[in-house]
């Protein structure tokens, strides 16, 4: 997963799992050089929003064991990581990284929608379920999203 690879460099680095947000941003920034200051923010934001990363006082805390993550030697994340995904693209995510082929992982997703009259996001809440992922441990704030999408219709 491409965020948690960006978001683990800061922290392997260093060798710990909590940062001052200034280094945090430095790392990625200036001696990286893959994002601007502001994007460096963005990314936080929607790591944390993802479970990855914590914030307390000017601390950024990693939610994950940063040690674990391999970074691939040429590795350089693509801008599209600083976009926001929906939970259904979450939830794919999570489906993909279990091993599940991901046509086939989209079109039962979309059989369900189909089938039960509900959101993508809740499809694919179900889906994955039903292939026996823990969402709890693997969905996270996708789990929710979906779960909230499934509640509002």
């Amino acid at each position: 997963m491409s965020l948690e690879i960006a978001v683990a460099v800061p922290f392997k680095q260093r060798g710990t799992t909590r940062l001052g947000e200034g280094a945090f941003v430095v790392a990625l920034s200036l001696d990286r050089s893959w994002f601007s200051p502001d994007q460096v923010q963005r990314l936080i934001t929607i790591a944390a929003s993802r479970g990855l990363l914590s914030q307390s006082d000017d601390k950024v805390i990693a939610e994950f064991d940063p040690a674990t993550v391999s970074i691939p030697e040429s590795y350089e994340p693509d801008e599209s990581i600083l976009r926001e995904q929906s939970a259904f693209e979450q939830l794919l995510d999570v489906l993909v990284t279990a091993g599940y082929e991901k046509r086939e992982a989209v079109a039962e997703i979309n059989e369900r929608q189909r089938q039960l009259a509900i959101s993508v996001e809740a499809a694919a809440a179900v889906y994955a379920t039903e292939v026996g992922l823990d969402l709890d441990t693997n969905g996270g704030s996708a789990i929710d999203m979906a779960y909230n999408s499934l509640c509002s219709e």
